[in-house]
């Protein structure tokens, strides 16, 4: 009897998506930027200069994630390298760095360098030389190559929180040293305030033009999402309504376009598996639950470990069926958890900071009771099902020895 193969009843006998199913993820660049026309048209104006062999101003952008940053900024690198064959005067190079990946001096400098060294053995290597010889070789390369080079620094700021202003330094003096190429710099953020934390000069110099990208409400991301359906959808399988519910979702979560993108795909790609021949609104809630449990996982992973055993001890006090915890009883819990897992307990008020920063972000609900006579106290409850956070939370490898950790009523633990 022949095998059969594994993925053979995961095929999709009937798809919803035609041929550019990429047109539906957040970094396509499309052919036309709906409802970003101004903010476009204002880059080209100051890219521009670079055409007519002249470096145009650095220019930082601010926005909230999801407003087109990135997407403008990539599309009128894609145009301004299609000027280039006609109109330059002087030759450009367009390179864009995301500083969540690239995000110390030395790597920025390694990969601005390599742009310009085309024999392997002579490329900067990506750790091991001092940091002059890396930045003497790149204004070396970079000034032979006698152009305009355009350089994007995405996420600007986490470069700045982690590595310090130094490397924009660096990068003004590489532009102000070279002879025959320049250098501009835009860099786009999501923190307004991030310039609070560089130095007067760097930040009078980097920030000679400023642009700020306004969230999108929900009538211009469903015209985003339409455009989006043209190219990557099957017609028909997409109506208005899922459209506008998509729409509706993202614009109450600031005007979101990735978020928009991303949840009409996902509930096009949970229509297919269902095999259904058109999208509905269940498709749609199904797609959002399953985005929000993703970011919570991710959000519950990326916690400190202590963080984590706090969480623990909130979620083990719901299953045992506890209505109340107080923050004097979990930290007794987590007292417990800790010289479980081999840890040393942080102090109390630490933990109160703890369980703060996890209310900030969406994790626990806390609230102030009223006990009459007996005083107030703060009162811990998880904000998530529980079954989920434990889950997740013991897929720390640091606290395998509380899987089958339980809470009596009482509050007391047993293994």
């Amino acid at each position: 009897m022949a095998q059969v193969n594994l993925f053979e009843k995961h095929m999709r006998k009937v798809s919803l998506f035609k041929g550019n199913r990429e047109a539906l993820y957040p970094d396509y660049i499309p052919d036309n930027l709906p409802h970003r026309e101004k903010e476009i048209d204002k880059l080209a104006e100051i890219l521009v200069a670079a055409l007519e062999g002249n470096r145009p101003s650095n220019i930082l952008i601010f926005g909230k994630t999801g407003t087109g940053k990135t997407a403008v900024v990539r599309y009128v690198g894609r145009e301004l390298k299609r000027a280039e064959k006609v109109y330059a005067k002087r030759k450009i190079e367009f390179i864009y760095l995301n500083c969540e990946t690239v995000d110390t001096p030395y790597s920025i400098l390694q990969n601005l360098g390599n742009h310009f060294i085309e024999e392997w053995d002579e490329k900067i290597p990506f750790t091991g030389w001092p940091m002059d010889k890396v930045f003497s070789t790149a204004k070396e390369r970079i000034d032979e190559w006698n152009g305009i080079v355009i350089l994007v620094l995405d996420e600007i700021d986490k470069l700045v929180v982690k590595s310090g202003d130094d490397i924009l330094y660096q990068l003004l003096l590489l532009d102000s040293e070279m002879k025959n190429s320049n250098l501009s710099i835009i860099g786009i953020s999501n923190e307004l305030k991030f310039t609070d934390l560089l130095d007067p000069r760097v930040r009078s110099r980097l920030s000679q033009e400023k642009m700020v990208f306004s969230p999108y409400n929900a009538f211009q991301l469903q015209d985003i999402l339409a455009e989006r359906v043209q190219l990557a959808v099957k017609e028909g399988a997409v109506g208005e309504d899922v459209i506008g519910i998509c729409a509706a979702i993202a614009a109450q979560e600031h005007g979101d376009a990735r978020r928009a993108i991303d949840l009409l795909r996902i509930s096009i790609e949970i229509a297919e598996r269902e095999g259904a021949d058109k999208v509905n609104e269940r498709h749609v809630y199904m797609a959002k639950n399953k985005i929000e449990m993703d970011c919570i996982a991710e959000a519950i992973k990326t916690l400190p470990l202590h963080s984590k055993i706090v969480l623990l001890g909130v979620a083990l006090n719901e299953e045992a069926g506890n209505k109340f915890l107080t923050t004097g009883e979990l930290y007794k819990i987590y007292m417990v958890l800790s010289k479980r897992v081999g840890v040393s307990p942080l102090t109390q008020r630490r933990i109160s900071d703890l369980i703060s920063d996890m209310d900030m972000l969406g994790l626990l609900n806390t609230q102030v009771k009223s006990f009459g006579r007996y005083g107030r106290t703060k009162i811990v409850e998880l904000a998530l099902p529980v079954v989920e956070v434990k889950k997740i939370v013991l897929e720390d490898e640091l606290l395998v020895d509380l899987q089958g950790a339980k809470l009596a009523s009482q509050k007391k633990l047993f293994f």
